[in-house]
């Protein structure tokens, strides 16, 4: 008897060690501080921050700094998101460094041209900047450094740094558009004449007006201490001069010479907002997400559809839990596509409805368990706010009926026929569905945890002037038609709905996880599946950064294209991993799903994990992409 225990045990461990080994990178561990993002090196300008004495606030500014400096998806005119957790007052806070639409930017201005949505690339695709703006504020308000200390590793790489190969080829393939605009082809197009114009892997790219603009900022700073402002004021001091001095003024008259409509009124006016977050519980765990003004809260919704169904007894990604995700994601992405958008202008969103555990019932009644529903549409919350729904006739015009009796119906607008795709055509959709964002996670032995997604301003972008910022070019998730959704229309001083989605979750009121994800419209489903790997599955938080997801199609892109074509929804349309076995695959086909396949099915997932047993910090970062952390 003791030897076949002892025969179990090795068995099981065995099994544990096999497991514990299909990850192609290491678990991350610390005992003081956890630092990852999208790039080595800016991982490595948070190590340096937490290694000064910085906590995880001061250490995650930095990496973003860095990411922004790196052209890592993003640049330093793109927009900020972040959710903190400040162990002093036991809260999670939301920060909204999302910038706005300009004067002028209307739905007459765009029609006028042609749109259909507001242009993906170039000055008319800009928002205001946010990411300095949120940079400042989170440094000001949480951290614990100088503006000086905490740019100190961007400006070194502003400098000149050895660039990386993805970066470098990024500009090679887009430098036909960055020839169109004149100070992004001087910054990023060194060579020109030559055959390879932009720079070379490992060559020391340097970037002259970003440094100048980014020491304007730290100089205003040190002006301000020495004139015995206190470390927050001065750092806003910075922040006025980027939003309101020499360099907004730069900024617009470059912005405006190259077509755009950003005004230094329009910089003037803008300013972060720290906000209320959004949470759900999950079976014990608090889930936060910001507001409707991005698609966080369609994690949450989607949590609360699943808690009606034993996930973990249907087995990881077999046919029944793949369809099950499928199907809540479609109901969520309805919801998402049709009632989210800035919660700062009218019409109020219908958050407490949509978030409401008896509106996740109705909705879970909807799930069909024989094969996709390529019609689902948008629920009706109000009447779970007890609320009559004013966007009914609306609904109807495009398409849709609330009558929960009926499953089936042929929404005008998103059904769009399956047929073959050319590969141009299915390449460009990918494109879209992926584009965009990195992240940032840090968390420290004090308690504070940040998680961002940062983006905006990725290549090919379009500079403003001499400052050697990236315009932002969010613009394109705005909508011009009312039908699609009313809470997102395009108006000057309007927020877009953006993809761009932070998490923190809370267990027994400590820090659970913290995870983010880049990729467009597929972060909300490589999160939520993340999230139910580590919950459900019990993978550790490498494990499930690398786990194989799906992807779902059946959703109005918000990134890419200016006709309505370009954005449809394609019903039954689905990604899986490669390595899908032969009996999923076909027992999906039978479900009406077109399947697709690929050996990276999610993201480049960065999450941190907090071991309260042990004491201790374990960092996930996917094998997709080049994302890395560093612990101590």
């Amino acid at each position: 008897m003791k030897r076949r225990l002892f025969f179990l045990t090795l068995t099981c461990c065995c099994s544990l060690l096999v497991i514990a080994q299909q990850t192609q990178k290491p678990p991350l561990h610390g005992k003081n501080w956890m630092a990852i993002t999208g790039k080595p090196l800016a991982a490595t300008a948070g190590s340096i921050i937490f290694q000064k004495g910085g906590n995880a606030v001061d250490a995650a500014c930095a990496m973003l700094a860095a990411t922004c400096t790196m052209w890592d998806v993003l640049s330093w005119g793109g927009e900020t998101q972040a959710l903190i957790y400040n162990p002093k007052t036991k809260k999670v806070i939301a920060i909204n460094a999302m910038g706005v639409a300009p004067t002028g930017a209307t739905v007459e201005f765009f029609k006028g041209k042609g749109y259909n949505f507001p242009p993906e690339y170039g000055p008319l695709a800009a928002t205001t900047p946010g990411t300095p703006g949120g940079i400042c504020y989170m440094l000001s308000e949480y951290g614990t450094m100088s503006l000086k200390e905490v740019l100190a590793p961007a400006m070194e790489l502003a400098a000149g740094y050895a660039i990386d190969a993805q970066t470098a080829n990024s500009m090679e393939r887009g430098k036909a558009r960055i020839k169109e605009w004149p100070y992004s082809k001087a910054v990023f197009l060194p060579h020109l004449g030559e055959k390879r114009e932009a720079p070379s892997a490992g060559e020391i790219f340097v970037q002259k007006d970003l440094l100048a603009t980014l020491t304007k900022m730290v100089d205003a700073e040190q002006a301000a201490l020495k004139k015995g402002k206190n470390r927050k004021d001065a750092i806003m001091a910075a922040f006025d001069r980027f939003y309101k001095g020499d360099i907004a003024k730069e900024f617009v008259r470059g912005c405006k010479e190259q077509g755009g409509l950003i005004t230094e009124q329009d910089l003037a006016n803008w300013k972060p907002i720290e906000e209320e977050p959004l949470s759900v519980n999950y079976k014990g765990i608090d889930v936060y997400k910001l507001q409707a003004w991005t698609q966080g809260p369609m994690l949450l919704q989607s949590l609360n559809i699943l808690e009606n169904f034993d996930v973990k007894a249907m087995g990881y990604n077999s046919a029944k839990y793949i369809h099950t995700l499928y199907q809540t994601m479609n109901l969520t992405f309805a919801d998402r596509d049709f009632y989210y958008g800035d919660p700062y202008f009218p019409p109020a969103e219908p958050m407490k409805g949509l978030l409401s555990k008896e509106y996740a019932k109705q909705r879970a009644t909807l799930i069909g368990f024989e094969k996709n529903d390529p019609a689902i549409g948008p629920g009706d919350p109000y009447s779970f706010e007890g609320r009559d729904n004013p966007y009914l006739e609306l609904m109807k015009k495009r398409g849709f009926s609330t009558d929960t009796t009926k499953r089936n119906f042929a929404p005008a607008h998103d059904i769009r026929n399956q047929v073959a795709y050319n590969a141009n055509e299915e390449s460009e959709y990918m494109d879209r569905l992926w584009r965009g964002t990195t992240s940032v996670e840090a968390a420290d032995k004090e308690g504070w945890v940040v998680s961002i997604t940062p983006s905006g301003g990725w290549l090919p972008a379009c500079i403003a002037g001499n400052t050697g910022v990236g315009m932002s070019q969010r613009m394109q998730s705005f909508v011009l038609d009312e039908t699609i959704n009313p809470f997102n229309v395009v108006a000057p001083g309007k927020r877009p709905r953006v993809t761009l989605t932070p998490t923190l979750a809370m267990k027994d009121g400590k820090p659970f996880l913290s995870f983010a994800v880049q990729g467009g419209d597929t972060q909300e489903q490589n999160l939520l599946q993340f999230f139910l790997n580590m919950v459900e599955f019990g993978m550790t938080v490498q494990q499930a950064s690398e786990a194989a997801n799906i992807n779902t199609n059946q959703l109005w892109l918000s990134l890419g294209g200016t006709k309505t074509d370009d954005r449809k929804p394609k019903p039954g349309s689905i990604l899986l991993h490669d390595k899908t076995t032969e009996a999923v695959r076909a027992e999906l086909k039978k479900m009406g799903y077109t399947l697709s396949f690929d050996d990276r099915t999610s993201g480049p997932i960065n999450a941190i994990w907090f071991d309260w047993k042990h004491g201790s910090l374990w960092g996930g970062s996917s094998n997709h992409g080049e994302d890395y952390g560093i612990g101590w």
